[in-house]
């Protein structure tokens, strides 16, 4: 069963009173919140997702409340409350739903050490995961929601879980997070593409988060193999270019990008190496994203060939 199977009054009661699981990869969150703005965006980007019975077993219990004191009635502030702590200062009420994905991103980035995990893109293509680890302001994630509206399969835009049994990505599968300028650039790359509300003045400018569609989450427990590690930059007016890396180098940098590498010790050194011993690994400059899009798939040909 899905979310979109609920009526909106099920939905309501659900996400006020009991919370509402939902299954994100690997991940069972229970989310409540009175929060107007928190309803409506689960409503909007998590409607496709598999809706848990409230009896199985969470992952992380999360509540969006409302500030405490003179903060619940002037200048209205919200707090994000994991299993019963909070780890965050309270930001204004209207910061709320992007504050609860950045908060399922700190659950994750801090408890699940089963994976190593990169702060990195990652999106798949027969059977093949492209990682795209990057600074914030290179590009990254605008690249991920151009590619997955061109045929490839989003696993993550933000954090790149790898098994440390296997070294097989797994896939994460959450709404896309962009910002600023690119939140444009994708609405005119990709009209179809759905959007929660635009946030302006964040920490991070103005946020806005796009729906994944339905075909991506049909195949969220499929996981996929290493198959190329590719640091993006966006470069106002250059033209799409993959240069090599070397494997020594993409290491390196992998593992500084990595928000456990150093506390999962050898178990994290060797899924590193047999990710990058797996991967053809590149810097890439672009600025129009359909020479991008036709860069990546132009890899996928030569890998199949």
């Amino acid at each position: 069963m899905r979310l979109s199977a609920l009526s909106k009054t099920e939905f309501h009661q659900l996400v006020n009173e009991t919370g509402i699981a939902i299954q994100t990869g690997p991940f069972i969150f229970r989310i409540r919140s009175s929060i107007p703005s928190v309803e409506k965006g689960l409503h909007l980007l998590y409607a496709d997702y598999p809706l848990i019975r409230s009896t199985e077993f969470v992952d992380f219990e999360v509540r969006m409340e409302r500030g405490r004191g003179l903060h619940r009635w002037i200048h209205p502030q919200v707090r994000f409350v994991c299993d019963g702590g909070s780890p965050f200062k309270p930001l204004p009420i209207s910061h709320a739903y992007p504050l609860l994905e950045w908060g399922m991103n700190w659950c994750i980035s801090t408890q699940a050490h089963q994976y190593l995990m990169l702060h990195a893109a990652v999106v798949e293509r027969d059977g093949l995961a492209a990682i795209l680890p990057a600074p914030p302001g290179s590009g990254k994630s605008t690249l991920c929601a151009a590619l997955i509206h061109r045929g490839w399969r989003l696993l993550s835009d933000e954090m790149t879980l790898i098994s440390t049994v296997n070294a097989t990505i797994v896939p994460l599968c959450r709404p896309v997070s962009l910002k600023n300028e690119s939140l444009e650039i994708i609405r005119d790359f990709a009209p179809s593409a759905v959007f929660s509300e635009v946030v302006p003045d964040t920490s991070k400018g103005s946020v806005g988060l796009m729906k994944v569609e339905k075909h991506h989450l049909d195949r969220v427990m499929s996981t996929a193999r290493p198959g190329w590690v590719i640091f993006p930059k966006y470069v106002p007016d250059a033209t799409a270019r993959l240069s090599p890396r070397s494997r020594a180098d993409s290491m390196l940098e992998l593992g500084r990008n990595a928000f456990n590498y150093g506390l999962l010790g050898a178990s994290g050194f060797h899924t590193l190496a047999e990710v990058v011993d797996q991967s053809d690994c590149y810097d890439f400059e672009y600025s129009k994203l359909g020479d991008a899009v036709n860069i990546f798939d132009a890899l996928v040909t030569s890998r199949n060939s």
